[in-house]
């Protein structure tokens, strides 16, 4: 299954990532948003941005596994970082695209500071789609 990230000529120069992915119609997987839980629930990295980001890449890398998928099978993510404050989500970023989840934000992503998150405590959450293997 072919995917086709595409950055159109007139939009705007991106740090990495595709403003479009096309996939043709197959298996699709959607993940739950991955927070920063250990497997026995417990948050990981209270207060800790960096530890928190590397969990939910540890939880994603875990859950596309689970569907034979690698992160070059994403095809769209949005990543939410409890914080207004224009470096603390760069950081994030920046944090990502130096992971082994990287390739899945070369695709279409999109980054959002909220005010808050399911859990106490929690500082990030990633939801990601992937486009599955025939």
């Amino acid at each position: 299954m072919t995917i086709t990230r595409i950055n159109p000529e007139v939009l705007h120069a991106t740090p990495g990532y595709h403003h479009v992915t096309v996939v043709a119609a197959g298996r699709t997987a959607y993940l739950a948003g991955q927070c920063p839980l250990g497997p026995d629930g417990a948050l990981v990295g209270a207060g800790d941005i960096d530890a928190q980001v590397d969990q939910v890449v540890s939880n994603a890398l875990v859950a596309l596994a689970a569907v034979e998928a690698g992160p070059e099978r994403v095809v769209r993510t949005v990543i939410y970082v409890v914080s207004d404050d224009g470096a603390m989500l760069a950081g994030v970023w920046r944090r990502l695209l130096a992971s082994p989840l990287a390739p899945a934000f070369t695709t279409a992503s999109t980054l959002v500071g909220v005010a808050q998150l399911g859990f106490p405590g929690q500082l990030v959450e990633l939801d990601v789609t992937a486009s599955l293997p025939g």
